[in-house]
């Protein structure tokens, strides 16, 4: 499997995508943008600027340039122990292109919605990113320091999770607690209703509340760190937990 490893040094492209969507809502001022399309194509350009160097539509070139190879070619690239071909390159940059582009473009969504609706944590975040950065471009070393704008990314994702579930196939018997898993089955994770159960979260799970968060993940899931995992957990959690969220 090819990992995409998130690295500081990719910020300054990030932040030149996102410059860039700016400029074009300036054209709009006083009119209503679709934003969820906006940041599909915001997401997609900081895919291709990070992992291909290039825009949007060069990236998406590359890899139909990639898959072209096939027709004529039967490349197999040899790894200690592993043999992989050019069909499953391309498959692996396709699959971390564009799942990473719905992804990060719905967790962009539902946090612009959720901050429409609450005006409050709006100013809030605001506030925080003019007294850190004032109005100059944000520097990767202080992105760190806005506690709002994370808890408030964090509750986002508990409510509306990009990832409803994932599964994973049990090799052999296993035991979870009190319960024996046994070899050969297909479990199901289910991220969303973990992270809506009252016996973990209280009964105001269904509410928007990102001051749970002001403590850290491990005091608001009271040390069950299970019962948040919008990028799943363990070995196998997703390798763009931090390209996401930052």
């Amino acid at each position: 499997m090819v990992l995409f490893l998130f690295h500081w040094s990719m910020i300054p492209q990030m932040i030149a995508s996102a410059e860039t969507m700016l400029g074009r809502w300036k054209n709009h001022v006083g009119q209503e943008i679709e934003v969820f399309q906006e940041f599909r194509l915001l997401t997609a350009e900081v895919i291709s600027r990070t992992a291909f160097g290039s825009s949007y539509l060069q990236g998406f070139e590359m890899l139909m340039k990639l898959s072209s190879l096939l027709v004529n070619f039967d490349l197999k690239l040899k790894l200690p122990g592993i043999r992989i071909s050019i069909d499953d390159i391309v498959d692996e940059c396709k699959s971390f292109y564009f799942a990473g582009q719905e992804t990060v473009n719905t967790l962009l969504s539902w946090t612009v919605f959720l901050l429409a609706l609450h005006n409050d944590w709006q100013e809030e975040a605001r506030k925080e990113v003019l007294q850190l950065f004032g109005k100059e471009t944000p520097n990767p070393n202080d992105l760190s320091k806005l506690k709002t704008m994370s808890m408030i990314i964090n509750e986002s994702l508990r409510l509306y999770s990009p990832i409803l579930y994932v599964t994973r196939s049990i090799e052999r018997t296993v035991r979870l607690g009190k319960l024996i898993v046994p070899a050969d089955v297909e479990l199901i994770i289910p991220f969303l209703a973990i992270q809506h159960d009252l016996q973990f979260w209280g009964q105001d799970a269904h509410l928007f509340k990102p001051d749970r968060f002001s403590e850290g993940v491990a005091k608001a899931t009271n040390n069950n760190m299970a019962t948040f995992i919008p990028f799943g957990m363990g070995p196998r959690n997703c390798v763009g937990l931090h390209f996401g969220t930052t």
